[in-house]
């Protein structure tokens, strides 16, 4: 799932905002007449916030009508207009409201057409006398807003609620484009809210602190949220799970392998303003010596990225010399002859002859700067309490790896990718390569076991090396039917670390601690390595006591694990994010259907204005649509190295859901389906009564989408749809996938059941009335 992509091509970034030509008449932004689409006429998203009534476009008179109140709003945005630029000096439009009335018109601008973020400023507009008029909204009365990087348009907070209606709205040209008839009753707009210039002393500005390894090369964002990659020529690097990543992202570190001297990484600065503030770029770099880089800065007079003006320097002509430690190295913006340090949109790395790791980097003050602090994280400690050691029946061994096909009680066993487990002479050794989503199974029956009668007992591991994994005890489902979805119905984690002794070498786990129906047990797995440590492991079985001196620790809670809906004759469709190009599809698709469903959203994509991802996401809880997390930055959480750096994730994500949704919610899916006791006990440990959402339908969109036979998306749903299974997993990501989406529907629907949202089909009290 890739939501932004940076294209670039030599020793130079190429980007989409394109300047517009200086205007020679007025800029129509929307006269409504592809508003069934959510589109204006510049083929920008445009829509109400879902609380207006009898929401209408009139084509042929150029306008749209509808009742609207104080919480009520109108919006339509335009990419980026560089309107100072292009020569652009006001707003029109015609309006009619109640007489008497008032709305204010707010208008979103950004620090440049790179950055993601924006700040809104408003008029109110008085007078409206019950017949049409014609508004003209200054720009120039926007005090602090940056009129070359305008983002959207928003009319709203009507006093009183009614008829309204607002005519094609243009942008005034002041070439041409004057309007002939102005009849206009409003009073002069005032400003309401404006943008505090900064106080206090320059402080250092992050430019990124690698807090993320999919924020880099799954979103391609830097810490600010800009566009940020290498140029996918990055060599392989050996050991890994991702061995084709062309960067990795460790400890607030990125370290770059290149291929050869023409690789390059960069990371956009958004336009940003440093003359008399910021001196230089600095930031710790390790490299061997003899190692050289090019220093690239880059800018554009018109915050334009489609062309912008490069400076290289050497590394040599900084004075650069590595030494094979980390050392703090700065970019003078005085060593960069005609630098125009008013508008830098990027900075890039070339030419790199050795592998290098760079530290956070950001914009000093002054003349000299120090580097700038790596983000400290506060150690997630659990609890550490005790429990009572018990007797239990006697001894059961599962599994001592003495042959390659099932385990000492007769059963399966093996893994899911045979080449990082090798079974040799009674053992088990497993290296992952840090691949949490690996998993080793080993089956106690053919069916379900109950092992209620030793409900007293332990499972026992006997292992040498890494503990960083999690062991799963698996559930059946009701009917015990393996040709039934789900199957397995469910399962409980532990962590293996918590219920090994101090020597590393024996795992005791109470059977108890597994929260399944142990009526209907499978078997165990060894899964969620997050390490790329080996474990070797040589027996496991069930005992009936622990060693003389173990300490039986506390069973931590974790978030229940759900495969299926609960709700009789319920099926849900749960949609995790996609690319923002085919967004308005899916929702067309949903709203022809007139069905609820599930979205499970990336938080940093949330925040970043270019996406639109929050418009659709607020039209869609507008029309009683569900809203879920799905992290902040997409990676595989029970892979992520500490209990902190997931943390950071699930309380990012939260944040960001808050600030542009103003929701909350308990529902949780798990990017990649990965899944172990560290991300679930953080799960229930940070959000009360939280839920962990798997599925039991699988469109397979990410293995059949792109190849030459898409239509298996279908086949596989329908598959899946034949054995029972009722929740859904598939992604907004590619073309064919949106394509078959109302198919996909009238599946579900063909299987009698009632489409709902996922909290529904779960029964979840707080859930709206179907």
């Amino acid at each position: 799932m890739k939501l932004t992509i940076a294209s670039v091509t030599a020793l130079t970034v190429s980007w989409a905002n394109i300047a517009q030509a200086v205007c020679s008449s007025n800029l129509v932004i929307d006269n409504y007449s592809n508003f069934a689409n959510h589109l204006n006429t510049l083929g920008q998203y445009t829509s109400d916030d879902g609380t207006t009534t009898n929401l209408k476009a009139d084509v042929a008179n150029k306008k749209i009508t509808f009742t609207g109140g104080t919480s009520s709003y109108f919006y339509s945005t335009t990419a980026c207009q560089a309107a100072t630029t292009d020569k652009y000096t006001s707003i029109k439009f015609p309006v009619k409201g109640p007489s008497g009335s008032s709305f204010t018109f707010e208008l979103q601008t950004s620090t440049s057409c790179s950055t993601t973020a924006y700040t809104s400023y408003y008029k109110q507009i008085t007078g409206m006398t019950g017949a049409s008029q014609i508004v003209i909204v200054p720009l120039s009365d926007f005090t602090g807003a940056n009129l070359n990087a305008i983002r959207s348009i928003v009319l709203g907070s009507f006093s009183v609620s009614g008829a309204w209606e607002i005519g094609q709205t243009e942008m005034v040209c002041s070439a041409g484009g004057t309007p002939t008839t102005v009849s206009s009753s409003t009073t002069k707009p005032t400003v309401s809210t404006t943008v505090p210039a900064p106080t206090g002393a320059c402080t250092s500005q992050l430019i990124d602190d690698f807090a993320s390894q999919s924020r880099l090369t799954f979103l391609f964002y830097n810490a600010q949220l800009l566009p940020s990659s290498d140029d996918a020529t990055m060599a392989a690097v050996s050991g890994r799970a991702d061995t084709e990543t062309s960067v990795i992202v460790a400890d607030n570190h990125l370290t770059l392998t290149p291929a050869n001297t023409n690789s390059y990484w960069y990371t956009q600065l958004g336009c940003t303003k440093a003359t008399n503030i910021y001196g230089g770029i600095g930031l710790n770099i390790k490299a061997a010596a003899g190692t050289t880089l090019i220093v690239e800065l880059q800018t554009s007079a018109a915050c334009n990225t489609n062309a912008p003006t490069f400076i290289g320097v050497s590394s040599t002509s900084l004075g650069w010399v590595f030494d094979g430690t980390e050392k703090f190295y700065t970019i003078p913006f005085s060593k960069f002859a005609g630098l125009d340090t008013d508008h830098l949109v990027a900075l890039l790395f070339a030419g790199i002859s050795k592998p290098v790791t760079f530290g956070p980097i950001a914009f000093y003050c002054g003349n000299t700067g120090a580097a700038y602090p790596v983000p400290s994280t506060i150690a997630v400690v659990q609890p550490s309490a005790t429990i009572p050691a018990t007797t239990g029946a006697s001894a059961v061994v599962i599994d001592t790896f003495k042959n390659t096909g099932s385990n000492d009680l007769g059963f399966y066993h093996g893994g899911d990718d045979a080449a990082l487990f090798a079974q040799t002479s009674g053992k088990l050794t497993v290296n992952t390569k840090g691949n949490s989503d690996i998993s080793w199974y080993t089956q106690i029956s053919g069916g379900c076991t109950d092992v209620t009668p030793n409900e007293n007992s332990y499972l026992h591991i006997a292992y040498t090396g890494s503990n960083a994994f999690s062991i799963a005890m698996q559930q059946h489902n009701p009917t015990c039917n393996p040709d039934i979805n789900p199957y397995p119905y469910t399962w409980d984690s532990v962590e293996a670390s918590r219920y090994s002794d101090g020597g590393k070498t024996n795992i005791y786990v109470p059977l108890k601690h597994f929260n399944i129906d142990r009526k209907k047990s499978i078997g165990f797995a060894l899964k969620g390595f997050f390490t790329s440590s080996t474990t070797t492991i040589t027996r496991i079985e069930i005992v009936n006591t622990v060693p003389n001196g173990f300490l039986v620790p506390s069973k931590l809670s974790t978030a229940p694990l759900v495969f299926a809906c609960t709700r009789p004759n319920s099926f849900a469709f749960a949609i995790d994010d996609g690319s923002p190009e085919y967004a308005q599809r899916v929702v067309s698709a949903i709203d022809a259907a007139g069905i609820k469903v599930t979205f499970f959203t990336v938080g940093a994509p949330l925040l970043d204005a270019s996406t639109n991802l929050t418009n659709v996401y607020k039209a869609m809880i507008n029309r009683g649509h569900q809203i879920a997390y799905h992290s902040y930055t997409h990676p595989p959480l029970e892979g992520l190295p500490s209990l902190a750096a997931i943390d950071w994730e699930i309380q990012e994500d939260i944040k960001a859901v808050s600030k542009t949704l103003g929701i909350t919610s308990t529902y949780f899916r798990p990017p990649f389906g990965t899944e172990g006791a560290r991300i679930r006990q953080r799960l229930a440990a940070l959000i009360p009564g939280v839920k962990f959402v798997a599925w039991s339908v699988d469109v397979q969109d990410y293995l059949w989408a792109s190849t030459n036979t898409p239509e298996k998306q279908l086949t596989n749903f329908q598959a899946d749809v034949n054995k029972g299974g009722n929740l859904v997993v598939m992604h907004y990501l590619y073309e064919s996938t949106v394509s078959y989406l109302p198919q996909l529907i009238e599946i579900a629907r063909k299987t009698g059941k009632q489409l709902m949202r996922v909290d529904q089909c779960m029964e979840d009290p707080n859930a709206p009335p179907l």
